[in-house]
This record gives structure tokens, sequence and C-alpha cells, in this order.
């Protein structure tokens, strides 16, 4: 498992790839996987951990659905000092709780909270977890609006780009309205979605 941080959808093209962040929420997550199936589209849910143990009906419906997992650490907070062993402990705690709502659970991936990497590369690495990036953010956690996350979705997409997007923190449902209707103004322009290229 590389410590390298992948920012990149599996294909070549017009390829891009759907993840989404802080959840699992049981309102606007479950909206977002029916929005998911009727597009069949697969992505990854970046869990964290407090969520996970709050909601592990959610978790099992997401890995039901055929999406992948990602630990997003257990209180999502800043890495940015915190020492390998540290780091370590939480990312272990996380996987934990995911492990404990879905046992067999495979956790391909690892995001920092906010970006903020610090030494968890190499510590997500360790523990078999690829880091994953991002290239496009929308910045749904403000929230702007559905008619500009759609904007920002349909004009800010590049060939191989791995998008960053929320089902949890807040109310995400004008997220989840944005990717219901950004899907087919993509498709119409050709784009095709994949799952991460690790």
């Amino acid at each position: 498992m590389s410590a390298d941080i992948v920012d990149t959808a599996r294909g070549g093209g017009r390829v891009v790839s759907f993840t989404f962040d802080d959840g699992p929420n049981p309102i606007d997550t479950l909206r977002l996987l029916t929005v998911l199936r009727r597009h069949r589209i697969a992505a990854v849910f970046f869990l964290c951990g407090e969520q996970v143990e709050a909601h592990p009906e959610v978790v099992r419906r997401i890995v039901a659905d055929g999406h992948r997992l990602g630990n997003h650490s257990m209180h999502h907070d800043d890495m940015t000092t915190w020492s390998p062993e540290r780091i370590e402990a939480d990312l272990r705690e996380t996987n934990e709780a995911i492990r404990r709502a879905v046992p067999q659970a495979r956790i391909r991936y690892f995001r920092a909270p906010y970006g903020a990497w610090g030494s968890s590369p190499e510590v997500a690495a360790a523990l078999g977890m690829q880091p994953l990036g991002w290239r496009l953010a929308v910045g749904d956690w403000e929230p702007p609006g559905t008619d500009e996350l759609v904007r920002r979705l349909r004009d800010g997409v590049t060939p191989g780009a791995v998008v960053l997007l929320h089902d949890g923190g807040g109310d995400r449902s004008q997220s989840v309205d944005a990717v219901d209707r950004a899907v087919p103004a993509l498709r119409a322009r050709r784009w095709r979605f994949a799952l991460p290229a690790c």
C-alpha cells in the first residue's frame, strides 16, 4: 500500500469518481443511496467513527448497495500535529467501529479530516488503507444552494477527478439533490463514473 495521496479516478478520458465525507447520516445518506442506485453509480463513503456508532444500520446499507468504505477518523479532528502513534490509535478505533457495524468490512481508503494530512498517509498505508485525496471540492459544506452545487459539479470536473462531497456533518439535502441533477447533465456530456484508481 502506497502512502502517496491518490486523487485520480479509474480509467482514462472523461471519467470521474464521487466520494462522500462525514457520514453516515440517517436522513441524507439514505436519500443519497437511493439516488446513486437510480443512476447506477458506485462511490466511496468516508465514515466518521462516532457517526458509525450512532448509525450502524446506515453503514450496512452502504455496503449492501456495493459502495466502498473509507476511514475518516473517529471524531473528525485535525491530525496535522498528531504523532504517528496517536493517529494509529484513532484509525484503529475507527476501523473497529466500522467492523462492529459490518464485521467483514473491507476498509480500503483513508482521508484526513480537513485534508490536514500530517503523518497520516504513512500510518494509513501501514494499516492497509490507501490515502485518497481529491481534485474537486465543490464546497457543499457551506451550503451555497443546489443550483450552485450543480454548476460547480458540471463546470468543475476534469478528466480523472476524484470529487469531494459530503453526506454528513449537517443538512446535506442540497448535496443529494445536486448529485441527482448533475449526473444526467454530466452523462449527456459523455462523462463516466468510476471508483478511484487504487
